[in-house]
């Protein structure tokens, strides 16, 4: 066996392992966990929505117990300052009654935040977040900070209950590798909720996984491989998600403002690099790609006035984008 697919197959049973972990506590929501875990192997953040009690916190919580990671929650209410999330310089006396500044870390600063019910602070504060998730460090009174690696953002949040909250902005959305929508449980997963929670079942969560391990895999997923007409499947998936573009559905052209943008061909084609791995390959199947499509584009796609109005699902439009669009450029082997 080479060194390649043993790595694979390192990648492969850690992933179960952490899967299996969590299936201890959280009943049912399998996609929504492989999903999270896709995204944590890639090194992205991941959005949850989902309406209050389905578990996405508990996931969360969950997770962070199955790794050997600092863990940290954030819970955004309209009150909360930039400064609760990233920390803040204090004065500080020593022994000898000398006075001066230091910079007390916020809550920030861990490998794994989760930031519940983002959209309930103020756009002021959820910017907070942005240097972190995209650079991976904070810039506070004039110094910059490095987080630890490896370093993902889970955050939660609330369709339903509207009032009092503050919708993402487009800047922020794209940071997410990901969004996920958390489904209700069906009957036979309630009544195991119910056995679980109100019996004398107590799982035990144990670290199965370390940063050391978590950022090597990471590694294995950049060396699997995306042939250049699988890739450029990908990137027509994304071009096809814009109005203006020749790639465009009907669909697109008549209910999209805005398109995905780049980042969104970058978590689709990382996200299939994992679903390759975790299939032992070591290149990038069309598969991969469409699978990942629906969670890595549709918080990208921006509708139209007539789209909202109508209360279009942008996943209907992802999805007729993912079905339309060949795997092999029509136009390119013509022109050929």
């Amino acid at each position: 066996m080479s060194n390649a697919d043993q790595s694979l197959e390192l990648l492969k049973s850690d992933f179960h392992r952490v899967r299996e972990e969590v299936g201890k506590v959280l009943v049912g929501q399998d996609e929504v966990v492989e999903t999270v875990l896709i995204a944590l192997f890639a090194g992205g953040h991941c959005l949850l929505e989902g309406v209050p009690g389905l578990g996405k916190t508990l996931l969360v919580r969950t997770l962070s117990g199955s790794l050997d990671l600092d863990y940290s929650r954030i819970q955004f209410t309209p009150d909360l300052m930039p400064a609760d999330i990233t920390g803040t310089r204090i004065v500080t006396e020593d022994e000898r009654g000398k006075k001066d500044f230091v910079f007390q870390k916020g809550p920030i600063f861990a490998q794994i935040v989760l930031a519940d019910e983002v959209n309930r602070a103020t756009p002021k504060t959820q910017s907070a977040l942005l240097e972190a998730m995209q650079e991976g460090e904070v810039t506070a009174g004039g110094e910059t900070h490095q987080l630890d690696q490896p370093f993902i953002v889970l955050a939660t949040q609330n369709p339903l209950e509207m009032d009092g909250t503050y919708p993402l902005p487009e800047a922020q959305l794209d940071r997410f590798l990901f969004k996920v929508h958390v489904p209700f449980p069906k009957r036979e997963e309630l009544n195991e909720v119910l056995t679980r929670t109100t019996g004398q079942h107590s799982a035990q969560v144990e670290a199965v996984l370390d940063g050391d391990k978590i950022l090597a895999h990471r590694d294995c997923v950049r060396r699997v491989e995306a042939a250049p007409h699988v890739q450029d499947f990908a990137v027509r998936l994304l071009l096809a998600t814009h109005p203006e573009s020749e790639f465009a559905t009907e669909q697109v052209k008549r209910w999209v403002r805005y398109g995905a943008s780049p980042r969104g061909v970058q978590s689709l084609l990382l996200g299939a690099k994992v679903r390759a791995a975790l299939d032992q390959r070591l290149h990038v199947s069309f598969e991969d790609v469409r699978r990942t499509a629906p969670a890595a584009l549709r918080h990208r796609v921006l509708l139209g006035f007539e789209g909202e109005a109508e209360g279009i699902p942008v996943d209907e439009i992802v999805a007729e984008v993912v079905e339309q669009t060949s795997e092999m450029d029509d136009s390119a082997v013509a022109g050929a």
